[in-house]
């Protein structure tokens, strides 16, 4: 489903990365680790399109996706390491501008529904300045529940800020969504517990200037 080719990004003077390259196929997980500073976000914002590479590319079923742009985009959820949610909407209206801005509007039934799916019952109709940062965290995770049919999740620190028992329930999300045919991209300081037989791992602490890494497959 999806090729990465070579990819290298650089930050003012400072390489980040060079030569990046894997597969990632249907039914795949792909594990993006590294130390902080490695450059995960920028590699994942370059995968989504939202960044520049200085070198290398990145294809979607055989095509490069800078000539795909919004038909990759209709087959691929972002989530980044920020919450992005507005502080004086309720979890329940962010989660519909952020459908609606994706492209994907959904009712207000559907959207309550998703959070509550995410143990949310009780903050549908809060500002989201009322929230926890856990319950911050599962209101824009809640996007996961409405994108069965989205071929690719990228997630950006999706297990950041939750507590034992929403960890399991992501996981779960990641592994049905696989199971479904579906593939994902996520990063991660947390240890979490997936079958290594559909988990690649790629280490960006590997490719930096000094050292280009070989291709990761599934």
């Amino acid at each position: 489903m999806l090729e990465v080719t070579d990819l290298a990004c650089t930050r003012g003077e400072r390489t980040l990365f060079s030569g990046v390259s894997f597969k990632l196929a249907a039914r795949g997980l792909l594990h993006v680790a590294g130390a902080n500073g490695s450059g995960k976000t920028s590699l994942l914002r370059i995968v989504c399109g939202l960044g520049a590479a200085d070198a290398g590319e990145v294809r979607w079923r055989g095509e490069p996706t800078r000539t795909l742009r919004e038909a990759f985009w209709r087959e691929m959820l972002y989530l980044g390491h920020a919450h992005a949610l507005k502080d004086d909407l309720s979890a329940t209206e962010n989660l519909q501008v952020a459908c609606a801005l994706a492209g994907r509007p959904v009712t207000r039934g559907a959207a309550r529904d998703a959070l509550a799916s995410f143990s949310l019952e009780a903050c549908l109709h809060l500002p989201v300045r009322a929230l926890s940062q856990g319950q911050k965290r599962r209101s824009a995770l809640a996007r996961l529940a409405l994108a069965a049919q989205t071929p690719l999740w990228i997630l950006d620190e999706p297990f950041a800020a939750l507590d034992a028992g929403a960890v399991l329930h992501l996981e779960k999300r990641l592994l049905d969504h696989v199971a479904g045919g579906g593939a994902a991209i996520f990063t991660t300081h947390q240890s979490a517990a997936f079958d290594a037989r559909i988990t690649q791992r790629l280490d960006l602490d590997a490719y930096t200037r000094e050292s280009a890494g070989t291709d990761v497959a599934c």
